[in-house]
This record gives C-alpha cells, sequence and structure tokens, in this order.
C-alpha cells in the first residue's frame, strides 16, 4: 500500500521498513500512556508491550499526535516525552483533526487509533479494553465513540472486552445493532477487562488467529464496513474473579457520581480509584491483559500477511 503524500502522517523509521517490506505490523494506542499510569511505569509499560509484539513477529506501531502530525510509532525520546507531558489532549473522532490543526499533542483512544491505523495501512490493534456504553446511559447517552468506529473503520481490534466499569450488556446489544462482530478468543463467554468472564455469552466464539483473520479478509470481501472486536480473556494467573472487582467498581462508580465527573473525566477517575481499592492489584491485571492482546494481536497481523 502507498500512503497519501498530503496526510499529515509520520512513520517511524522501524515501521517505515516493516510497511516497505509487508511486515506484519499492530497498532497501538497512547492514552495508556498518558492517562492510564504515571510516569515512569507508563513508559516501562509502552515498552514492554512493544517488546511483546515485536518477540511474537510483528512490528509495533503507538501512534500519537505531535507537532501537527500522526505519528506512527514513536522512537525513545518521543515516547519519553510523551510520557511525561503535561496537558495532552484524549483524542477520539471528534477532535483528533481539531488538535492537528492547531498543533497540540494528543493521546489516541481506541477510536482516534483506528482511523490512524486505517490511514497508515495498518489493519490489526491491541488495547486493553474497549469503551462501550456507560452504566445510566438510558438518561446520560453517554456511549463511547469506540462503539461506532468499530462499525466504520475495517480494523481488528483485541481487547480484553469492553472495560468492566461499563453497562455490559448494553454494550453488547449496542455493538450487535452496529453489526460489529465480537469474537471471544478460546471461550463462549465475553470477557470483562479484570476478568475471564462477563456472566454473558460472546456472539461469536473462535479459537485461533488464523480464523480471526480470515473472518477479517472476507468481510473485505463482502464490502462489509468496520472492523472487529476480538475479545481475549486476561491470562488465567492474572485475573481477579468478577465476584471479587465488582463490590470495588460499585464503590467507585458511586464516588463518581457524588462527586459529578462526567464525560472523559469518568474512566481515568475510575480505574484511579479501582486501583486504590484493590491496592494495585487491578494495575498489575491491567499490564498482564495487555501483554496478552499484543501477542494475540501479533499473531493475527502475521495470519493476515500470510493470506494476502
Amino acid at each position: 500500500m502507498t500512503l497519501p503524500t498530503a496526510l499529515p502522517l509520520i512513520l517511524s523509521p522501524e515501521v517505515a521498513e516493516a510497511h516497505a517490506k509487508g511486515a506484519p505490523i499492530v497498532a497501538l494506542e497512547s492514552t495508556i500512556i498518558t492517562h492510564g499510569m504515571p510516569f515512569p511505569q507508563n513508559v516501562e509499560t509502552a515498552r514492554l508491550v512493544e517488546s511483546e509484539v515485536r518477540a511474537h513477529g510483528a512490528t509495533p506501531a503507538t501512534i500519537a499526535i505531535l507537532d501537527r502530525q500522526i505519528h506512527v510509532g514513536l522512537t525513545d525520546p518521543q515516547l519519553d516525552a510523551l510520557g511525561q507531558a503535561t496537558n495532552v489532549a484524549k483524542l477520539s473522532r471528534a477532535d483528533l483533526a481539531a488538535c492537528l490543526a492547531a498543533g497540540g499533542t494528543g493521546a489516541t483512544t481506541v477510536a482516534a487509533t483506528m482511523i490512524c491505523a486505517h490511514l497508515a495501512g495498518i489493519k490489526v490493534f491491541a488495547t486493553g479494553g474497549i469503551g462501550g456504553v456507560h452504566r445510566g446511559a438510558e438518561t446520560s447517552f453517554d456511549i463511547s465513540a469506540d462503539l461506532r468506529e468499530l462499525a466504520e473503520t475495517p480494523v481488528t481490534v483485541v481487547a480484553a472486552g469492553a472495560k468492566a466499569i461499563l453497562d455490559l450488556p448494553k454494550t453488547l446489544e449496542y455493538l450487535e445493532t452496529l453489526g460489529v462482530p465480537v469474537i471471544a478468543y478460546g471461550q463462549d463467554d465475553f470477557p470483562a477487562f479484570w476478568s475471564r468472564s462477563s456472566g454473558l455469552k460472546s456472539p461469536l466464539r473462535m479459537d485461533s488467529a488464523a480464523a480471526i483473520a480470515a473472518a477479517h479478509l472476507m468481510r473485505g470481501r463482502l464490502g462489509l464496513p468496520g472492523g472487529q472486536l476480538v475479545a481475549n480473556p486476561i491470562p488465567p494467573d492474572a485475573e481477579i474473579p468478577r465476584a471479587e472487582i465488582m463490590p470495588h467498581i460499585d464503590v467507585a462508580l458511586a464516588e463518581a457520581a457524588s462527586k459529578d465527573i462526567a464525560a472523559k473525566a469518568v474512566t481515568p477517575f475510575l480505574l484511579q480509584r479501582i486501583y486504590e481499592l484493590t491496592q494495585g492489584r487491578s494495575l498489575t491485571a491491567n499490564i498482564a491483559l495487555v501483554l496478552s492482546n499484543a501477542r494475540l494481536a501479533a499473531a493475527i497481523a502475521t495470519e493476515l500477511g500470510r493470506s494476502r
């Protein structure tokens, strides 16, 4: 694939080399760096995830907005600088173009990462968990743009399900309405981020990276828009069972409501409070699931390359 020269798009040397060779590439988001963890743990985790992608045969492409350009793949100095930057915008579809035009620094959410990955010709993206329908959405109408992006942008997203702080039944229902394939990897249940099971059955199940890659390619042949959500359960030795994590989630949700925390501030607040309530265990689990998703994404990207 030849990239349009008019795009404000810069590939890192590593990603450019992989692109030129037609080698497998896995996109990675940057909000986990700027809004998910403190420095230096955020940069250390980002490097761990990149290393995991490399170790499983693919090239990592962490995506961020710097100096009016979409950077697909970050150099070590760029990653260090982003990890310590302040006033970094958390970008989704609605504000991606505005940040680029204004020259701001931006970290990409699931939706924005999908858009940028597609512009760069990258088919597979590994993240922690997608956004979804928030609890109380019947009155707040708070639904993540990630869901609509999955219906429009042809990127396969590997996540540990949707974040457990969300309304998971409504999230699955909305994804079905949008026509997004939801594929549980290696099990029938839809995972719930820190927990291997949400208690909900996944619409689809696949047991190999090859099957997931084949489904991605078939959607393209059929002319179906959008991507796929691959729900990869957290490794068993890292999970926090649902019965254990749910009371902490309920406490954090109640605190957010009492403080009138809303919109983009909700998820960072909830994740921080759950980290505190679990005495750091939620963060350990988060790192383990992101690494697991990176491994599976690398395998899917490799299979896509073989199929093409």
